[in-house]
């Protein structure tokens, strides 16, 4: 018996379960490997109250900060703020609440989340205001603090190639916080540039395995935005 499709004719039907008050992984780094379709859908959605888990919560007015701009985030879960005056103001003014990670650790704790490892110790942060109200524990003569795993009602993801039974490949950078974004989430969505048939990946060269993914979309005509152009003058012709 052939195994069933996980794919779906659009973003916005692949998220057809979101709900307010919804806790998303997001992908991406910066404005690069972002999930804009599945982002744009959320917006679309009109839902609020929503929790974003995802290293930054875009920058620029792009990305994840169109859901900022439309009032529909209640708490952010990220690394950093900077590049995104959205965030920056909303934060200010106690209108979303922002629980700041070290990047490492932000990661780890989505990993966790899939991996089904429910908290680990890390040096990262002890003796800092990351460690306040945390367990620390001595290990190997270092201070350590206790991460717990991070797990979403949804996770959105962007990858280069993916196949029916949702395995994925990411093209280069955007192998930042994809695959981990896509193992917290209970219900993944992953957005891929090209769909390709099932056998058609080699398994040495798919980066994460379509257990972690529930539902597809193909986007063949991904918006790849530009975060910060940096050009240099052209050589001088020789005379």
């Amino acid at each position: 018996m052939a195994a069933p499709s996980k794919v779906f004719a659009s973003a916005a039907q692949a998220l057809h379960d979101l709900h307010d008050g919804a806790s998303i992984a997001v992908g991406g780094f910066g404005l690069c490997g972002n999930p804009e379709a599945c982002i744009a859908a959320v917006a679309a959605s009109g839902h609020g109250r929503l929790t974003i888990v995802s290293n930054n919560c875009g920058n620029q007015g792009m990305g994840l900060a169109i859901l900022l701009k439309q009032r529909q985030v209640a708490k952010v879960v990220g690394s950093y703020v900077g590049g995104n005056p959205d965030l920056e103001a909303q934060m200010l003014a106690g209108e979303v609440e922002v629980e700041l990670n070290p990047q490492g650790t932000l990661a780890e704790r989505m990993r966790a989340g899939g991996a089904g490892i429910e908290g680990f110790f890390t040096p990262t942060g002890a003796g800092t205001v990351v460690a306040e109200g945390k367990e620390t524990r001595m290990i190997g003569g270092k201070l350590c603090v206790l991460e717990t795993a991070i797990r979403t009602d949804f996770a959105i993801v962007r990858a280069a190639k993916g196949d029916p039974l949702g395995n994925l490949r990411f093209y280069r950078t955007a192998q930042n916080f994809n695959p981990l974004a896509a193992m917290a989430g209970k219900v993944t969505i992953a957005e891929v540039d090209e769909l390709v048939p099932i056998g058609a990946l080699d398994p040495d060269d798919i980066h994460l395995p379509g257990i972690f993914v529930d539902r597809l979309v193909h986007v063949p005509n991904h918006a790849n935005i530009i975060e910060y152009r940096t050009t240099r003058p052209a050589p001088l012709e020789s005379v």
